[in-house]
């Protein structure tokens, strides 16, 4: 039985009770539970008809409930602007996507316009970058000729950690009025004066597991310093976004090294043989393909090239990159002449050493003085030859690719480019990153080529540029993995 119920039950039958009398006492009961000096809501409490509804004092206290409810109101308030920064901040793919955002956001959560983020990794292994928001190059230039121990990023990034706990996370810096601040440089004041602000907010990006990867600042107008809340706020959000720009600075460095060893195992050089000129264009994809080429000089002004694409991705299939392409090297100055004995004896090898690994290839002998080319490949994209008269695809033999014939051999293909010609060998990675199916990412290779401006075409370097941009106008496709794209082109003159 309710409170209600009981006063109700307890007053004499006829006699009106004085919860339902309209003339209420000037003090009611006291009941367990319910504060009567609180007044009720304006929303649930109506003024009796015929009565003029009172005034509110003006130092009334609002009660409990509307505290209540306004604090869950901010609270979730809070916790959706959160939400909607992170989910921004985790689609981000790069750290220079990944720092943009988080300056736009620490910016909204402690009421600033403008700032900087500097990414220094405290292990020296790098990358090193700074970007701004709402500040030019020549801006953060300026920035960077305020001492070190006196600018707020400088302090956080150069801070010595604590003996007892050097993974702790440094302190946010504030300076609420650069004017007035003491120990600061005159250089800061300087700056502060030119590039128009007066206060600056200092967040450490750094983890207990990883250190220190950076900091962001960010510039007000105005004397100012966040309140409480928002630095709970960028605080919690930091938290979470120092978290998210280790795992992308993880991926980059693997990225950088794979892209480094693919490179140690190509040609740090082209040969320069008489009557040839030579370029090369290699784009290595996130993960690290086995796409490779090869050009090297033979006996007799003989010049050899090369390219193939081995199967898989990471670190294996590079290690089995340069393993094809260091044995195709030893097999073409043997019997460089014929382009059929190199590829059978590279098909022996694979078969033999590495049965579960396929690979293609296609491999030609060049004689500039005579501008004469034997070719062969095996299970590879045929060449294109492009010139000021015809551009077309080089007529190659259709065969299996290595590794996966018990014996290979496919006739070989001659040809003789004409004077100012050039040949241009690729990877199916140039057609597989453009996202088309194998037809149509062809025809547009065709189109590229032969849409290569008059003046580009005395150079192979441009050639291949003009075609690169051409086929892939965004850059390589993310959706594709693992297909990195090679160019070799040789202009014969």
């Amino acid at each position: 039985m309710g409170v209600c119920d009981a006063m109700a039950s307890n007053a004499p039958v006829g006699k009106p009770t004085e919860m339902s009398s309209p003339h209420l006492p000037k003090h009611l009961p006291k009941v367990a539970g319910i504060d009567s000096t609180v007044p009720a809501p304006p929303h649930t409490k109506a003024p009796l008809a015929g009565v003029p509804a009172a005034a509110a004092p003006a130092d009334a206290a609002p009660g409990p409930g509307v505290l209540i409810t306004d604090r869950l109101a901010g609270w979730v308030s809070d916790l959706t602007t959160l939400h909607e920064f992170t989910e921004r901040l985790i689609r981000t793919a790069t750290l220079d996507e990944a720092l943009h955002e988080i300056l736009g956001a620490g910016a909204a959560l402690v009421g600033a316009r403008r700032g900087m983020a500097v990414l220094e990794p405290a292990d020296g292994l790098g990358p090193t970058t700074t970007v701004g928001l709402g500040l030019a190059h020549a801006d953060l230039g300026t920035i960077e000729t305020v001492p070190r121990c006196s600018g707020s990023h400088g302090r956080l990034l150069d801070g010595l950690p604590d003996p007892s706990d050097p993974h702790r996370v440094p302190e946010p810096i504030a300076i609420p009025d650069v004017r007035t601040e003491e120990g600061l440089d005159p250089r800061h004041r300087e700056v502060a004066a030119r590039l128009g602000y007066a206060a600056s907010y200092a967040l450490p990006l750094a983890t207990e597991k990883a250190g220190r990867m950076g900091a962001g600042v960010w510039l007000y107008d105005e004397p100012a310093a966040p309140t409480e809340r928002q630095r709970h706020l960028v605080g919690l959000y930091g938290r979470f976004a120092t978290e998210h720009l280790a795992r992308l600075l993880q991926v980059e460095r693997a990225r950088v090294q794979v892209s480094t060893v693919a490179e140690e195992l190509l040609p740090s050089r082209l040969p320069r043989v008489p009557g040839v000129r030579l370029a090369a264009r290699h784009r290595t994809g996130p993960r690290g393909g086995g796409d490779w080429y090869d050009a090297l000089p033979l006996p007799d002004g003989a010049l050899g090239l090369a390219v193939g694409s081995v199967s898989g991705t990471g670190p294996s299939a590079l290690a089995a990159m340069g393993r094809l392409r260091a044995s195709l090297r030893a097999y073409a100055v043997m019997e460089g002449e014929d382009p059929v004995a190199v590829l059978s004896d590279l098909e022996l090898l694979l078969r033999l050493t590495e049965p579960a690994r396929s690979a293609t290839a296609l491999f030609a002998f060049a004689e500039p003085d005579r501008r004469r080319i034997v070719l062969a490949g095996a299970g590879h994209a045929p060449p294109l030859l492009v010139g000021a008269r015809r551009t077309a695809f080089v007529e190659t033999s259709l065969s299996a690719p290595l590794g996966m014939l018990s014996c290979w051999e496919a006739p070989s293909v001659e040809l003789s480019p004409a004077p100012g010609e050039t040949v241009l060998l690729y990877t199916d990675g140039l057609l597989r990153r453009t996202g088309d199916p194998m037809d149509r990412a062809f025809a547009r290779l065709h189109a590229a080529a032969a849409s290569v401006p008059r003046a580009d075409r005395e150079d192979p370097g441009a050639i291949a540029d003009h075609v690169l941009r051409t086929v892939l106008p965004d850059g390589l496709d993310p959706a594709v993995e693992g297909e990195d794209v090679v160019l070799l082109a040789a202009r014969f003159d």
